[in-house]
């Protein structure tokens, strides 16, 4: 039970709690009426059913004498003051007679109750017989060896205590569902703050820095409000900063580069006239400086998206004839493209960014597919999907998760060597697809083929804006 409740929510717990509490209390009011209204209603009953009965035995004593029958009682009776509710019994010697005898009869007397009579007290008691709840009072008459009892019969107190019963058990249900519905309404008010605060949390972990708590009216929530926004202002200051950092590093180290670039530039012009070993030395410098230059160029790029000022020069384009323009331009001759029977298909983008997500797909396949690469172009649900086949090993589960996070190369790019990235391109290409409002993400090739297939999804622009543009 303890592991049930441990795994409810804290809202169905404080609801939960709410409930029970106002169950118990239900039930103790509903103990506690019903306990006070039986022992006054079943006294009330008794302290007036006595004194009739003292009254009628007197009846009976006076009008009993040494001649008097068994038969002659039922005479006696009449002068009584006896309801529907009160059965008079006389025992007259070893006989009885009763004024309703499948009610009430000298059997049905209990032997406490006669053990009492019988040495001259008397006495009454409350009993149940033959189903039928009453009360017993039995008074010695000793001049005639006789005993008078009287049963009054409670069964419609009883009745009305199980109605009352029925009605407090139905207030006590109306109060559970009450004190849950309250409990519910409480629970949520409480945790109103909470759900703010794991949205705002969530807000910060998808990268909106500048997400902030209002200051709540309640003082309790103040500081946690205060608290809270102090480690997000923190957050994007540290953030800010390293993003400054590297984009300062970036922008610094761009000139001793292009002092490099330049002296290499030089040094190749010189070629001949080094040893082998020597333009084995110069080849391995040009590689890792272009390379050095390339992780330069994309730091100073994603450093922007760090530091908010990355933009889009957005225009219209015809993403069929700019991305065979796009393909054309990449280093690579085994490139095929598939678009289906597209003629047009115009999003609003900035083709320096898409360009360059274009040539960095093409890239990673050629560096990491080891195959044929091919470039599909489709229009789907009101948007295009530009995917990049390759013949690979591809992608695995595990890795498809981070494969576009900065420096994540994969176990295909994990060793260093010739025309390894910088572990930037892909995500390069996430931050750029997102700008423009799309998603990127990796999976397996349709037709079933060994391989990765990475696709982008763009929005299309509305097809009324530039009715025309492209003929």
């Amino acid at each position: 039970m303890w592991n049930v409740w441990g795994r409810l929510g804290l809202r169905a717990r404080i609801m939960g709690l709410y409930a029970l509490g106002g169950l118990l209390l239900s039930l103790i009011i509903a103990i506690a009426t019903l306990t006070l209204a039986r022992q006054n209603l079943l006294e009330d009953r008794e302290d007036r059913a006595f004194p009739v009965a003292v009254r009628n035995a007197a009846r009976v004593e006076g009008a009993l004498s040494g001649e008097t029958e068994i038969e002659d009682v039922q005479t006696i009776f009449d002068l009584l003051t006896v309801t529907e509710r009160s059965v008079p019994l006389v025992r007259l010697g070893d006989e009885s007679t009763s004024g309703s005898p499948q009610v009430f009869n000298q059997e049905l007397i209990p032997s406490s109750l006669r053990t009492q009579v019988d040495a001259g007290n008397a006495a009454r008691m409350r009993t149940r017989v033959n189903g039928i709840h009453m009360i017993l009072t039995g008074i010695p008459i000793p001049d005639v060896d006789a005993d008078y009892y009287e049963a009054a019969l409670t069964d419609d107190v009883e009745d009305a205590l199980d109605a009352l019963g029925i009605i407090v058990l139905g207030v006590a249900a109306a109060t559970t569902l009450l004190s849950a519905a309250l409990g519910s309404w409480a629970s949520r008010r409480a945790l109103t703050p909470l759900a703010d605060v794991r949205m705002a949390a969530e807000s910060l972990a998808a990268g909106e820095l500048d997400t902030r708590l209002d200051p709540p009216a309640d003082a309790d929530l103040a500081s946690l409000t205060a608290s809270f926004n102090g480690m997000a202002r923190s957050l994007e200051d540290r953030v800010e900063r390293d993003a400054r950092f590297a984009s300062e590093v970036s922008h610094e180290l761009r000139s001793p580069l292009m002092t490099l670039s330049a002296s290499v530039e030089v040094l190749q012009n010189s070629r001949d006239q080094l040893s082998e070993r020597s333009q084995m030395a110069l080849d391995l410098l040009t590689d890792d400086i272009q390379r050095f230059t390339l992780l330069v160029e994309d730091l100073l790029e994603i450093s922007r998206y760090d530091v908010g000022t990355a933009s889009l020069q957005a225009e219209p384009i015809d993403l069929i004839e700019f991305a065979h323009q796009s393909i054309r331009h990449v280093p690579h001759d085994d490139v095929s493209v598939d678009f289906g029977d597209l003629e047009h298909l115009v999003i609003v983008g900035d083709k320096r960014r898409l360009a360059q997500v274009i040539t960095n797909l093409v890239d990673n396949a050629a560096k990491y597919g080891g195959g044929a690469i091919t470039v599909t172009l489709r229009e789907r649900d009101g948007t295009a999907l530009l995917a990049v086949e390759d013949e690979g090993v591809g992608v695995p589960e595990a890795e498809r998760a981070v494969i576009f996070d900065r420096f994540s190369r994969g176990s295909a790019g994990g060793r260093r060597g010739q025309g390894t990235g910088s572990g930037l391109g892909l995500a390069l290409v996430a931050e750029h697809v997102g700008l423009h409002g799309g998603t990127t993400w990796v999976e397996d090739r349709e037709d079933g083929a060994s391989g990765a297939r990475f696709v982008v999804r763009l929005p299309i622009a509305e097809a009324s804006e530039f009715e025309g543009e492209f003929g």
